[in-house]
């Protein structure tokens, strides 16, 4: 049996996992902030933490997963003030469409889905925590500020020292600071801020800052010390790192014992982002590819690697996905049992125990889809079907996928194309791009059948 293992950002490698908990796991990842619908970044952090929580569950823990909602921030606000609607009318309409993405994407909802603004009670008694113990000051202005340079290890998730953040460009500063670095609890209410995004507080009327929000909210449904916390790499710095000090500072222990960060969305290798204006948002995607080809594409690369958007990977992604789905299709499952300690399954769960190594889980799907076109066994379509299924992929009948795969509904010509460039790639001796086509066809419904001489004869299924 295979150790599972976690490339743990804080240590800077891969450790064996031991909860706190023997047989439980508590894990904490950072949602969405509601403005607007969400795009293919978030969507990787959707269905990576998805992932993990089924292997978890599929290796025997009992999960308990958190995954929050921002629903009050200066970009919300500044958005409801611009469509002249209230910040809850706004904030629901997108976790609505948060849901249906995800429910497309297959991603589990999460055990516990906690709202910022039901947390406030909880925030200010931790920013009361963290002025007590002189970490936590109230400034000219009526902030109520963190004082970084009282907490020993800051920017020990991030690497990063005080000295080279100070000279850096990257700090908010603030005139009502003590240092450039000291980052915001509690931000002082607006006269012209709509009443909706105010709270009372012995410092006045005023709103969370975003970093307090996921601390306050990670303690009281996990405790003050769990075992994972996750989310996009954007996020180590300074977001999850300001969570650390917030944490740590208050309770005088470790906060978190795992920290996982999932790598870039990129787009001609730049980051995704709305900044950039490269981003896609998950529907537009879904317009023209089937969710589960966006599930396969984001779980076919390791999730700390990073993942380069374009349609021919998602083309790509889609036939390679037919051809899994076209194996079952041939050979249909039956209901004996399999040995998930030997074979197939064992390589499986030793990827997914290295540090949920999807790339080479997939490839373990691919060698069984391989075996399954070879020998017709039903058995080996069966275990095909059930560890993809530990990744949320191959539990549709394969002809309702098939009907959307790469070329279906080809014209003849587009037949005859593909059919010429089979021929060249075995004439070049790339079999593998040869067998691809082939599976390709058949997913459309286009069967080859080589006769001698090098001629190809072909049908619609």
């Amino acid at each position: 049996m295979s150790v599972l293992k976690i490339y743990n950002s804080l240590a800077r490698e891969k450790q064996t996992f031991a909860p706190i908990e023997p047989g439980k796991v508590r894990m904490y990842v950072c949602g969405m902030t509601v403005y607007d619908y969400c795009h293919l970044g978030h969507a990787r952090v959707m269905v990576v933490f998805d992932m993990v929580q089924r292997w978890l569950r599929a290796s025997g823990y009992a999960v308990n997963y958190v995954r929050n909602i921002t629903d009050i921030d200066d970009k919300i606000i500044r958005r409801a003030v611009e469509n002249k609607e209230s910040l809850s009318q706004l904030t629901q309409r997108f976790i609505d469409a948060m849901h249906q993405d995800a429910d497309a994407l297959g991603v589990a909802r999460p055990d516990h889905e906690p709202r910022a603004t039901a947390y406030v009670p909880q925030m200010l008694g931790l920013i009361g925590q963290l002025e007590q113990k002189g970490l936590a000051y109230r400034s000219d202005d009526g902030d109520v500020n963190f004082a970084v340079r009282e907490f020993p290890g800051y920017g020990k998730l991030s690497g990063k020292s005080l000295d080279d953040l100070r000279a850096g460009e990257r700090v908010d500063v603030s005139g009502g600071k003590r240092d450039p670095l000291d980052f915001v609890l509690w931000k002082a209410a607006k006269p012209a801020e709509p009443d909706e995004a105010k709270w009372p507080s012995h410092w006045g009327p005023g709103r969370p800052g975003w970093h307090i929000e996921c601390s306050a909210m990670a303690t009281e449904l996990l405790g003050e010390q769990f075992d994972i916390h996750g989310g996009g790499q954007d996020l180590q710095f300074p977001h999850h790192e300001n969570e650390i000090a917030q944490s740590e500072g208050a309770h005088g222990h470790q906060f978190v014992n795992y920290w996982m960060h999932n790598g870039f969305v990129r787009v001609d290798n730049e980051k995704m982002s709305k900044s950039l204006g490269n981003f896609f948002t998950i529907r537009e995607v879904l317009k023209s590819y089937d969710a589960e080809v966006v599930r396969f594409f984001i779980l076919r690369a390791h999730y700390r690697s990073p993942l380069n958007y374009s349609d021919a990977h998602l083309d790509d992604a889609k036939g390679a996905l037919a051809r899994l789905y076209t194996a079952l299709k041939q050979t249909p499952p039956d209901s004996r049992a399999f040995d998930d300690q030997e074979g197939n399954a064992l390589r499986f769960a030793q990827a997914m125990d290295d540090d949920f190594n999807t790339a080479v889980a997939v490839s373990v799907l691919f060698d069984l889809a391989n075996e399954i076109n070879r020998t017709h066994d039903a058995a080996l379509a069966r275990q095909l079907r059930h560890l993809g299924g530990i990744l949320g992929l191959l539990q549709r009948e394969p002809q309702a996928f098939l009907q959307s795969a790469p070329g279906a509904g080809l014209a003849d010509d587009e037949v005859a194309r593909q059919i010429e460039a089979r021929a060249l790639a075995k004439k070049a001796k790339d079999f593998a791009a040869a067998d691809r086509i082939r599976a390709e066809l058949l997913a459309a419904g286009v069967i080859l059948e080589d006769k001698p001489g090098g001629l190809t004869e072909w049908r619609r299924d």
